[in-house]
């Protein structure tokens, strides 16, 4: 049966107007609107051409409603620059993977949520409790996206979404959820995901507004990164550039992020932060990062995968119960996992995940 909530989903998932869908399908202007209301249902001939168009299966648009976040609950990173088509585009992403993540759920035990509501926390603050809760120490965090989801954050990809939108993140039940734009650079999307987990922490359940929560996100994830007594005890040799540089590596993070920590710190003066950021600039390391680090990647993604292939389940097999095509399938988790394997990929020996199947 014909599910009118879905059609303006894959619409707007699409970044789609009314006017343009109503060209393709060959029906009046106001015909979308119609159909999105629920007054009519497509002919079977206009409706695959509406799927044709979106890209989505026909299945797609006879299932069940999807649990689409509710936009005053969700901390877009870029909201001022961000238009209200690639918002809806990326509520839209956020519902497919949050259905993504419902069909796992039912398969395999994956971790709970153990993240502390810590609103009222200054954001250094904060992180020492967040780091102290989960037994970080002072040392520096491997891999942020193994981290979030050791402590039940689900994580998944804007691998499609532009500039404009760098992160968001939500809770959902008792499950935070963080999107990253994989496209950005290592140390961004590293930073990125610290942010969004300051968000998770200190705005629980809702969305910030303005520019005070933003800038206390960046706080946060400065200092969960970078905790202030082993940047005390290591940052003092950091007089120049070039041993920002290299020091940088010690954290996994940007050399601009490093710069701004030793200011905030007081390791460095307020002139010697501008002059570092000028230098900077000048040396192009603004768009290109000296001294990069390797993308983080899914871990927990990764071993479903593998577990699934190793019970025969194809990715088309899990895109069709999802009633979504593989390449949106792979949008979700670009850049976190590959997969690159359409068939069973039985004919390879693997070391065996630690997942298992619900059964």
């Amino acid at each position: 049966m014909f599910n009118a909530h879905r059609l303006t989903l894959a619409r707007q998932r699409r970044g789609v107007t009314k006017a343009k869908l109503a060209a393709v399908a060959g029906v009046a202007p106001r015909g979308i609107s119609a159909y999105e209301s629920g007054e009519t249902v497509p002919l079977p001939e206009t409706l695959a051409k509406i799927a044709a168009e979106l890209r989505f299966p026909l299945s797609f648009f006879e299932g069940d409603d999807l649990d689409v976040p509710d936009e005053a609950g969700v901390s877009f990173r870029a909201m001022t620059r961000m238009t209200a088509s690639q918002r809806d585009a990326a509520l839209g992403a956020a519902a497919l993977a949050m259905a993504l993540t419902s069909y796992l759920d039912a398969k395999f035990h994956l971790p709970v949520a153990d993240v502390p509501d810590l609103r009222g926390e200054t954001p250094e603050h904060a992180a020492e409790a967040l780091r102290a809760a989960w037994g970080l120490g002072v040392h520096a965090i491997r891999n942020v996206v193994h981290l979030l989801e050791q402590h039940g954050v689900r994580v998944y990809s804007l691998v499609e979404e532009r500039a404009e939108l760098d992160a968001f993140s939500f809770w959902r039940g008792d499950t935070p959820y963080v999107f990253l734009n994989t496209k950005k650079s290592a140390e961004r999307s590293r930073f990125d995901a610290a942010h969004e987990l300051g968000h998770v922490v200190l705005h629980r359940h809702g969305a910030p507004q303005g520019r005070k929560p933003e800038l206390e996100a960046d706080a946060f994830a400065s200092a969960f990164l970078m905790p202030r007594s082993a940047v005390l005890a290591h940052g003092h040799r950091a007089s120049s550039l070039d041993q920002v540089i290299i020091d940088k590596r010690r954290w996994h993070v940007s050399v601009g992020a490093l710069a701004h920590r030793l200011r905030d710190v007081g390791l460095i003066s307020d002139w010697h932060y501008r002059a570092l950021c000028i230098e900077i600039s000048e040396r192009g390391f603004r768009k290109r990062e000296p001294n990069g680090i390797a993308r983080e990647t899914s871990q927990v993604l990764a071993k479903v995968f593998h577990t699934l292939r190793e019970e025969g389940v194809t990715k088309a097999d899990v895109a069709r119960d999802l009633r979504i095509t593989p390449t949106e399938l792979d949008t979700l988790v670009f850049g976190l996992v590959f997969l690159n394997l359409p068939g069973g990929d039985r004919g390879r020996s693997r070391p065996r995940a630690s997942l298992k199947l619900v059964r």
